[in-house]
């Protein structure tokens, strides 16, 4: 594969059909990526992971915590997370879709 392209609206459309708030749609070894997406005035189950971690907000708006750190989240926010780093969103105001991307491709 040397150039691949995916349309947000239809890997959602996809997790939705699952009824996963995950849904990978890139494995390569060096890296993997998703779509996360948690309802409003949902709880964030997220544990840490062995990979660093990105996250770019394509709608919604709640709170990200890692380690000590707190902040707003809304559409446009970038977050980069170090592996084993416990993080997670809180306090999700709006439906919240995020593009996640993992480095290298992430373990189960």
């Amino acid at each position: 594969m040397k150039v691949q392209s995916w349309d947000v609206d239809g890997v959602n459309r996809e997790r939705a059909g699952s009824g996963k708030l995950y849904q990978e749609f890139l494995r390569v070894p060096s890296m993997s990526a998703g779509l996360y997406v948690l309802a409003a005035g949902s709880v964030d189950g997220q544990r840490p992971h062995n990979e660093d971690e990105m996250y770019y907000v394509v709608r919604g708006r709640a709170r990200f915590q890692a380690a000590n750190e707190k902040r707003e989240v809304t559409a446009g926010s970038t977050i980069f997370v170090a592996a084993r780093v416990e993080h997670r969103f809180y306090d999700i105001q709006e439906e919240l879709a995020v593009l996640v991307f993992f480095a290298p491709a992430e373990t189960e």
